[in-house]
């Protein structure tokens, strides 16, 4: 039985979800979720995070012409991961695809011997793709390009994970000259304390979109409950030239686990987005995301409520 939508919220669950399972795919695998998304060629592309039954996961394209049904799964155009080299020795996750000129810059997860860390490919063809190395070094993960440069140099959030401290985990933003080389990081949005629904740990979902009130940003809250890690998803919004200022975020969560799919898999009680796409509209936003660790979803949002809502919680 699907879940109902209540109207009070932000994001509205498409009826037919879960919109990809593991028995759409044409092998044996175990699950499919946290998806890249962009439109491509006319098409929605997602680059789906495909982990097969030894547990090692690749990242392979799925397409629709609407994008809710009819899917195609392509298996020839996929980023598996190179266990030849140290930093996807365990496989690769977690796209964030960014479309810079005529080129999709996909930031990813590899799953190294030394931890998670973040690593860099790029593609015009979803075809091919060209690696271009770890951007940031164990432990790192959920990572996204902003699609162009600010103030001469380009920046990154990212998700750092200190060691020997109960400080919170939170989302950081770096900068470079040359997409390659790292630095000048500073903590962006921080993770709360205390009772709330993201104190602690929160992560960025998709790459952040540009609007003219400022880098509409998603992230994912976590708070670890007696019967385990409950992940929820919230929005913040980063000052245009300056984003390493926030200069609004949500105190409440605005989606979060409620459906059958959701709420038992491999990882219960999770939504993860990894990528969204504005509709030609100008309003409509669809979130894809992994629901349970297990199936794909989608969401749908008007970008003018989200804005709006934000409006509504100003910092400063």
């Amino acid at each position: 039985m699907e879940h109902p939508h209540d109207p009070r919220e932000l994001f509205c669950r498409y009826e037919g979800n879960p919109i990809l399972r593991a028995l759409d795919w044409p092998q044996m695998e175990n699950a499919v979720f946290n998806p890249g998304a962009v439109m491509f060629e006319g098409q929605t592309l997602l680059l789906v995070r495909v982990e097969d039954r030894t547990g090692i996961s690749r990242l392979m394209v799925a397409r629709s012409d609407d994008g809710y049904t009819n899917w195609i799964i392509e298996p020839d155009r996929t980023l598996a991961p190179d266990q030849s080299h140290w930093a996807e020795t365990w496989g690769v996750e977690d796209p964030r695809i960014t479309r810079i000129g005529d080129c999709y810059h996909i930031v990813y997860t590899g799953y190294s011997s030394a931890g998670p860390l973040v690593c860099h490919a790029r593609t015009t063809d979803f075809v091919s793709f060209e690696r271009l190395g770890v951007l940031v070094v164990p432990e790192d993960k959920d990572a996204a390009l902003f699609p162009r440069q600010i103030n001469g140099r380009w920046a990154m959030l990212h998700r750092p994970v200190p060691s020997g401290t109960n400080l919170g985990i939170h989302i950081w933003l770096s900068r470079s000259p040359d997409l390659e080389h790292w630095g000048d990081p500073c903590p962006v949005i921080e993770s709360r304390r205390g009772g709330w629904w993201d104190a602690n740990k929160v992560g960025l979902g998709p790459p952040p979109l540009e609007t003219p009130a400022g880098w509409l940003v998603l992230y994912h809250g976590v708070r670890v409950t007696v019967s385990g890690s409950l992940y929820r998803l919230g929005v913040a919004l980063l000052d245009l030239d300056h984003p390493e200022r926030v200069v609004a975020r949500g105190n409440e969560w605005i989606f979060g686990p409620a459906a059958p799919y959701e709420m038992a898999g491999d990882v219960p009680d999770v939504v993860f987005p990894c990528g969204w796409i504005l509709d030609d509209d100008g309003d409509t936003l669809r979130m894809y995301y992994g629901a349970a660790d297990s199936c794909v979803g989608v969401a749908t949002a008007s970008l003018t409520d989200l804005l709006n809502y934000l409006f509504m919680h100003p910092i400063g």
